[in-house]
């Protein structure tokens, strides 16, 4: 196996999931803000939607693979990379995790189980767990025996977001949370030694680099144009870096990036939740940013300008259109023309599909309204439950890592 991914529409072969575990469970309601969340999902519904998920892919011809399960065979290749992994999480575990190191390495390393040993580290570890008494006294008096030495990892199911297959290649990405920087650990350790994938594939970003980025930003337009979010979570800084590596890169098709600032807020936080393609020619778009949004085209430059970068001032449909050597391009609507139903169905992942063939898409059912104008423009609409999956703020494409599509 070896990552292809040269657009978002290609017919989809093998796609990356997390089924949402016990992590989920560990949500209360003084940690979510903290955590990312804004309600906290019942795990048993949570889990069956899922599973709907899974099946519809699987239904259409996807292999779907497990992150918990490419990581469980990573650390089964040796007991040297299963110790050097549980070092490495708690190193990044936060001054909780690196007081209670000895313990809490003795307490993963016990378990026997690799996949176990994954789920738990996904899971996090609390206080009482570890049978410890005296080592920090004065955090066991003023503390709670629940108290997490090892925080859990709630967004784990959004698996788009910690690396991002880019051709044969991957960003591998530096999270914007301190909350989320521990996922890319597991993308890490699968690119870099999995049997599948060690020494196939190209990495353009890495999770040490200073700035931040993350996979909701990140859409393959076609082999030789990729757009990038100016977000939340991805900086401008971080744009660059990757395009210079992209650009030095002499197996790399890509020669254009188009970097679209989109507004800094929590409810687009990442540019595939307001815009994602479902067709050649025809993008699902929430309307509030197309009067705001400033595009930029970022190219290969001459001389001693490692970058070329000029703002566009066309419409996005025809900057679309162009790089994509179309004469038109649809922009459909997330809520049609009612703003209500715009902002409440952007607001639960209406504009955020995923694409699984040209001009098929799975989507959120509970998104009626834009279900339907999608439907109007000839796209065939897949649908899944989604009453608990929503309430972590994404949808399917959040929730999927393409790791290989056919070319168009």
């Amino acid at each position: 196996m070896s990552i292809h991914v040269t657009s978002e529409i290609g017919t989809l072969k093998r796609v990356m999931l997390h089924r949402p575990g016990t992590e989920l469970e560990q949500l209360v309601p003084r940690e979510l803000e903290r955590l990312l969340f804004d309600d906290i999902p019942y795990l048993k519904t949570a889990r069956r939607e899922h599973d709907i998920f899974a099946d519809i892919l699987k239904g259409q011809g996807v292999e779907v693979v497990y992150l918990e399960d490419l990581m469980a065979e990573t650390l089964e290749q040796s007991p040297e990379l299963r110790r050097e992994f549980i070092e490495a999480f708690i190193r990044e575990s936060g001054s909780m995790a690196l007081l209670y190191q000895e313990p809490l390495l003795g307490f993963l390393e016990a378990i026997e189980d690799a996949k176990e040993l994954v789920l738990k580290t996904m899971t996090g570890v609390r206080l009482d767990e570890l049978k410890v008494k005296g080592l920090s006294p004065l955090v066991e008096l003023a503390g709670t025996d629940d108290q997490f030495i090892l925080d859990p990892i709630p967004n784990l199911y959004f698996t788009r977001d910690p690396f991002a297959a880019i051709g044969h290649g991957v960003s591998l990405n530096r999270m914007f949370s301190q909350t989320r920087r521990r996922e890319s650990i597991y993308g890490k350790y699968i690119l870099e030694h999995h049997p599948e994938l060690s020494g196939k594939t190209r990495f353009y970003y890495s999770r040490e680099d200073p700035f931040s980025i993350e996979g909701g930003d990140i859409l393959n337009l076609s082999r030789r144009v990729l757009a990038v979010g100016i977000s939340q979570r991805t900086t401008p800084a971080a744009i660059e870096l990757l395009a210079q590596r992209i650009f030095e890169d002499e197996t790399a098709s890509i020669d254009t990036i188009l970097a679209l600032d989109i507004p800094n807020i929590r409810a687009f936080m990442h540019l595939d939740t307001v815009l994602t393609q479902v067709d050649h020619d025809k993008f699902t778009i929430h309307p509030e940013i197309l009067d705001s949004l400033r595009i930029y085209e970022l190219s290969k430059g001459e001389g001693k300008e490692k970058l070329h970068v000029a703002e566009l001032t066309g419409p996005l449909p025809a900057v679309l259109g162009a790089h994509l050597g179309l004469d038109r391009v649809t922009m459909i609507r997330c809520g049609g023309r009612d703003r209500i139903a715009s902002e409440r169905e952007q607001w639960n992942d209406g504009s955020n599909t995923l694409c699984i063939a040209p001009g098929k898409v799975i989507v959120y059912d509970r998104n009626y309204i834009t279900n339907s104008i999608l439907e109007r423009n000839g796209i065939e609409v897949l649908e899944m439950p989604s009453a608990e999956l929503s309430r972590g703020r994404g949808g399917p494409r959040c929730m999927s890592m393409p790791l290989i599509r056919e070319e168009l």
